[in-house]
């Protein structure tokens, strides 16, 4: 219902307000402005996290596609501001709908033409030889038009990392990454450091791949990437200490990137921006044993649960270690298309007290990895 009301008359809508999630996530609330871009309606996305406002751009197919599949399943009111009228949508824990339509002084809905192109981080034109490699950029540096979604997706992810670095004043730069795989987004945060800022970066990849490490290295030395090098190393076997100032974890597998944010707390490392995938060991772990038995009956809820239970677990224990943390839904063009970011920045000593969070896993028989590594900090 809410969706077919709302997409029938968007063209008339002065403003969204899309709020009260259903779970814990950061974007508690999202604001949509329409406007008019050579001649074609556009929806502009406003959330603030941590008192600062992020902006994303939808055309009316985009927009259409996000609120049928994301807004209407995943938050409980959708208020809807248009002429003459205030629309509210309240959807309850089982789903039953309560419309409430009031009057407004709102004369008319006139949409403001909004010609000016976003300015990215990384622009068309620039040498990055990454982007040719991924058929992102022709070899004119160039947006190959059919990608310009996955140009977009990367400018977003340089975008979260700028937003903690854009007044770094150091002149070097020491980066681990955990899992790196080969994944480009490794050569566009050097670039985006050594390149772009100026600053003398050293970043190590990690992986167990022989071939993917030797092929990363490859392309490093044709990059002319000097200071950017790759390993074949087991992170959960140790890795030495040393003096890091940011720590990149991307979709590192299961307890992988539980063994990356242990690195990363037990050595203090100012930043981390982590993906998590694949969390295979709450679900296996985990046991009937409360309140929470609803969601352990049918297999795709209990997976579901269980990922988002052993991120809400990470989140805490980096949270009493000192750490202030973002969570934000991250869009990756060579993985799932929704998953999660931790977004993490050292603040404070530790406050460690995980006597209701150790409670928890013992009523539920869950095993997570880094409450088990972090017993002992």
């Amino acid at each position: 219902m809410i969706f077919e009301e709302i997409i029938k008359n968007l063209k008339s809508i002065k403003k969204m307000v899309v709020s009260d999630p259903k779970i814990k996530i950061a974007e508690t609330k999202l604001v949509y402005h329409p406007y008019i871009k050579k001649g074609e309606i556009y929806f502009q996305e406003e959330v603030v996290l941590s008192n600062k406002a992020f902006h994303n751009n939808y055309s009316l197919e985009e927009f259409k596609k996000r609120l049928e599949e994301e807004l209407v399943n995943y938050y409980r009111q959708i208020v809807v501001i248009e002429a003459g009228r205030t629309v509210s949508y309240f959807i309850n824990p089982n789903g039953k709908i309560k419309r409430r339509e009031e009057k407004n002084t709102l004369n008319e809905v006139k949409l403001s033409e909004h010609n000016k192109e976003k300015k990215y981080i990384l622009e068309e034109g620039e040498c990055i030889p990454a982007l040719v490699d991924l058929g992102v950029f022709t070899k004119e540096y160039k947006i190959v038009s059919s990608k310009y979604d996955k140009f977009k997706q990367i400018n977003r992810f340089i975008e979260i990392i700028d937003d903690e670095f854009k007044n770094y004043t150091n002149k070097e730069i020491t980066i681990l990454d955990f899992g790196c795989g080969k994944s480009y987004l490794t050569f566009i945060i050097y670039y985006y450091f050594a390149i772009k800022k100026g600053i003398n970066a050293k970043i190590i990849g990690y992986d167990l791949k022989e071939d993917v490490v030797e092929n990363c290295n490859r392309l490093a030395q044709k990059y002319k990437y000097d200071n950017l090098h790759f390993e074949v190393k087991d992170v959960a076997k140790g890795l030495d200490d040393q003096k890091v100032d940011m720590l990149v974890s991307l979709h590192a597998c299961d307890t992988s990137t539980d063994y990356a944010l242990y690195y990363a707390i037990k050595n203090k490392v100012p930043n981390i921006f982590s993906v998590p995938c694949c969390q295979h060991q709450v679900n296996s772990s985990i046991k009937r044993g409360g309140d929470f038995d609803l969601l352990l009956k049918d297999g795709l809820i209990k997976e579901r649960f269980s990922a988002l239970l052993t991120d809400s677990i990470r989140v805490q224990l980096l949270r009493e270690q000192g750490y202030s943390v973002d969570v934000i839904e991250f869009v990756d063009f060579e993985h799932s298309p929704k998953n999660i970011m931790l977004r993490a920045k050292k603040v404070s000593s530790a406050k460690k007290d995980s006597s209701k969070l150790g409670a928890l896993l013992s009523k539920y028989h869950v095993e997570q990895e880094l409450f088990n590594l972090t017993k002992n900090l």
